[in-house]
């Protein structure tokens, strides 16, 4: 008999999916009108079946009506030529039987959109050969979706591997914190072993899940390198029921728009959901300002230009107004200087922290540290 877990879809995967369906709207928003691409190819590696028993939505059906919802409003409106092309795949040859029905009985793919193609393939085959489709692409962007039955398949090298060809991917990646905790902590599986040594993860530093997701971001940076960028968002459904998303982007505006996406879901600290409906969030005993210290801290071992604050906050997970407003209080203090490039004093208040000065003003003005 199918589990729970297997047919219903439960409420952290529900959590999971809006974070997904929220996240993929934006991303087809900027790509349709980028003038640049021609294709987004979407792969959606364990699908499952689209519509489970309770009625509950998984993520291709999730992403065929963002996408349907582009289409006609972004993208046709508009004349324009973009390809949404999807992917889903699924072991489970009854699952992949299932979504097609249900792609067909609500309508959701027209051939206008681009192509769609449904496959029961074994996940490390997939692995494998993806990385050589997607160095071919050209005026191309992939976005992959990795949600396994469980953590025994995934490898930090398959990652690294989609994020590196020609920069052009994004990956979302859900893993089961409260298992890959509890068996590191107890017994640890081969797999999982070997899992945490690629990361660099020392199991007796670990003193609980929230440690664990922080010692996994920590150490998937770590192994793709500073030239992508990951970031986490925990689903906590009851004690000790932890997942996590980790979300890996080869450009900082996609990585910026998730962020949005995760502040938009959790306004207080952008870090986690928590099902209680209390507020604040499970993250409220942070009383102080994270980002302000750090700030301060980055400040204090050299002058920074704008840009170098900018990719600062995002790393650290913060949005660029939260970086205005520490910016904006620091100043206030008479903590910090602000100079232009012709080295004239900045208008005060201003700090051009965007992406926009980013990529076209990295060094617009340089915060300096007086005290």
């Amino acid at each position: 008999m199918a589990t729970l877990s297997k047919t219903n879809l439960l409420n952290h995967s529900e959590a999971k999916v809006k974070l997904f369906g929220d996240y993929i709207q934006k991303y087809l928003n900027i790509i349709s009108n980028d003038k640049y691409t021609t294709d987004i190819h979407l792969y959606d590696l364990f699908c499952g079946p689209g519509i489970y028993d309770n009625g509950g939505e998984g993520s291709p059906i999730i992403a065929l009506k963002k996408i349907k919802d582009t289409h006609f409003k972004q993208i046709k409106s508009k004349g324009n030529n973009l390809k949404i092309n999807c992917y889903f795949n699924d072991i489970d040859e009854e699952k992949i039987s299932s979504l097609s029905e249900n792609i067909k009985n609500n309508k959701l793919y027209y051939s206008s959109f681009g192509s769609l193609n449904l496959t029961s393939k074994d996940y490390l085959n997939i692995i494998q050969e993806l990385p050589k489709e997607l160095s071919k692409y050209k005026n191309e962007k992939a976005f992959i979706f990795i949600d396994p039955y469980g953590y025994k398949e995934v490898k930090a090298e398959h990652i690294l591997n989609l994020l590196e060809c020609k920069k052009k991917s994004e990956v979302l990646l859900w893993l089961p914190i409260q298992h890959m905790y509890r068996f590191s902590k107890n017994g640890t599986p081969s797999v999982l072993d070997n899992f945490n040594t690629q990361l660099g993860i020392n199991k007796d530093s670990i003193s609980n899940e929230w440690d664990y997701i922080g010692f996994l971001k920590e150490g998937f940076q770590e192994y793709i390198g500073n030239n992508f960028f990951v970031d986490s968002f925990s689903l906590k459904k009851e004690e000790n029921t932890v997942f996590c998303l980790f979300f890996f982007s080869s450009h900082i505006r996609g990585y910026e728009k998730m962020l949005e996406t995760k502040w938009q879901i959790d306004k207080e600290q952008g870090k986690g959901w928590e099902y209680s409906g209390n507020q604040p969030t499970l993250f409220s005993e942070i009383k102080t300002n994270p980002l302000e210290e750090d700030i301060l801290k980055f400040l204090k071992e050299t002058p920074r230009k704008n840009g170098e604050i900018y990719e600062f906050t995002l790393r650290k997970g913060f949005l660029t107004t939260h970086a205005t407003q520490v910016l904006k209080k620091i100043q206030s203090l008479n903590k910090i200087s602000t100079v232009e490039k012709d080295g004239s004093k900045a208008r005060k208040g201003s700090f051009y922290i965007n992406y926009e000065n980013y990529k076209n003003n990295f060094d617009r003005i340089t915060v300096k540290r007086i005290s």
